[in-house]
């Protein structure tokens, strides 16, 4: 498809080629430094690893990282800092999160919080050893081989896809909700679609971290009117306990607070633009502390008001004036948060299409008609799809619930436990006590993933099966309104 000399002649780093742990990156972009007092205060070297740390120069760093040299390339794509990285983070994971729990899953949301810090930590680890790694499917192959790559890589680009679904279905109804369900709904999950293709458009991350920062003001402002809302309005529902709950219900509550870490997804395309990779922690930190505290405000806001009558998104719990003025405040963050997404998908494709058995085209960081092509019709093709998965699949919750249980069980959780494995020798999983604990809290989250998925699977096909018979869905591509008045 493309002539040879498009290519970089760059060999395929390996696994022995990268198995040594990533060097610390300190001062600017321009080079690569290590020490051994780095090594110990960056604890990110050593997660999982027990080799020698050895120093990187610029060229056999840039050699192996995905991008290669950027020094003269038109089109630089490791230039974020870490507190661009961690906007992008929160615009991601935040937006489409349930915003309001029963009081018994406080402590579950704290629990799966500190987990999801947990796993997303070894992500950046795995990165730091293996710097060609760019998203999962080139994770997969190390794992797995060519089979690897592929199931990771097309699993990454189905999740994706269907996030991005997400955030046209809740464009849809914000747009609903705003106009009071004046046009088609067909319309404006149509205008939702268009209006996140055209700012997928850039081709670096780091044009979109601005965009994140508005998506943050964005949602902030709207959950702190419908806090407001909900409290001028007074104790509107009842908090009750509830008993002899199904288990498909109560694990259906189980995979929302899943979905609302399942930002790990993205991890390693973020890392890989980022300007120093070892950083990594500072934003995952910072996105953790950030979205838990905000889930959990506003959750215990929004319940203690409003009970068990609480919707989903919280934002439909407030009076009908309110509710619309919260939408039209939360839209930015409902775009911008499918925007990130819709730009790691077709990162990930683009990367495929121009990163082949280790060779770099000119297409991937020149301002070519080829490469600009080949992007957008890659973007088109993401919001084409989420469109139509918008349309077909017309239900919040439950789809939340399918995408969470398939996908955010594994990327959020599972795969993180076979990061750990790959990484550590199997001689020294059981050397000393403190190794043995880690290799049986490992193995938890490795089997944690997998349950995760079935029992999800299960509760979600269930909740889908009961909507239908109740004649709780609308149809395809229909008109009728979305709106929550």
């Amino acid at each position: 498809m493309y002539a040879s000399d498009d290519y970089e002649k760059k060999p395929r780093p390996s696994v022995s080629d990268t198995a040594q742990p990533a060097a610390r990156i300190s001062g600017d972009s321009e080079g690569y430094h290590t020490t051994a007092a780095d090594t110990e205060k960056n604890p990110l070297n050593k997660a999982g690893q027990n080799a020698s740390v050895t120093a990187h120069s610029t060229s056999a760093s840039d050699e192996f990282d995905v991008y290669g040299n950027e020094e003269t390339a038109d089109i630089q794509y490791r230039t974020m800092v870490w507190w661009k990285a961690a906007a992008l983070m929160l615009a991601e994971t935040v937006s489409l999160g349930r915003w309001e729990w029963s009081r018994d899953a406080f402590l579950l949301l704290q629990g799966l919080g500190i987990l999801a810090t947990i796993t997303g930590y070894v992500i950046g680890s795995f990165k730091l050893r293996y710097p060609h790694v760019h998203n999962m499917a080139d994770a997969g192959e190390i794992l797995f081989g060519p089979i690897g790559r592929e199931v990771l890589g097309a699993a990454q680009v189905l999740f994706i896809v269907f996030l991005c679904g997400s955030h046209v279905l809740t464009g849809m109804i914000a747009f609903d909700t705003i106009t009071g369900g004046a046009s088609c709904s067909v319309v404006w999950a149509f205008v939702s679609a268009i209006i996140c293709l055209v700012l997928t458009i850039p081709r670096t991350l780091d044009r979109i971290a601005f965009m994140s920062v508005v998506s943050f003001i964005s949602i902030i402002a709207a959950v702190m009117i419908t806090m407001i809302g909900v409290g001028i309005a007074g104790h509107t529902g009842t908090v009750a306990v509830t008993s002899n709950l199904s288990f498909a219900k109560a694990f259906l509550a189980v995979t929302d607070i899943i979905f609302a870490y399942a930002g790990h997804v993205a991890f390693f395309t973020f890392i890989s633009e980022m300007r120093q990779p070892a950083d990594f922690p500072k934003a995952l930190f910072a996105l953790q502390l950030a979205d838990t505290t905000l889930y959990l405000i506003v959750g215990i806001v929004v319940y203690a008001f409003v009970g068990d009558a609480a919707v989903s998104p919280a934002l439909g719990n407030t009076g009908i004036t309110l509710r619309k003025i919260a939408y039209g405040i939360a839209l930015p963050t409902i775009v911008i948060a499918g925007v990130v997404n819709g730009h790691v998908c077709a990162k990930l494709v683009f990367v495929r299409i121009f990163r082949r058995n280790g060779m770099k085209s000119r297409h991937m960081n020149s301002h070519t008609v080829t490469g600009w092509a080949t992007w957008i019709g890659i973007v088109t093709a993401i919001w084409a799809a989420a469109f139509v998965i918008a349309e077909v699949i017309p239900f919040f919750n439950d789809l939340l619930g399918v995408i969470s249980s398939l996908f955010a069980s594994w990327f959020t959780y599972g795969i993180s436990g076979i990061f750990w494995f790959h990484m550590t020798p199997r001689a020294e999983r059981w050397r000393t006590p403190r190794q043995k604990v880690y290799t049986l809290f490992w193995g938890f989250i490795v089997m944690m993933g997998a349950f995760i998925m079935v029992a999800g699977l299960y509760a979600s096909i269930a909740s889908i099966i009961d909507g239908y018979k109740n004649g709780g869905f609308p149809g395809p591509f229909s008109c009728s309104s979305r709106a929550l008045l």
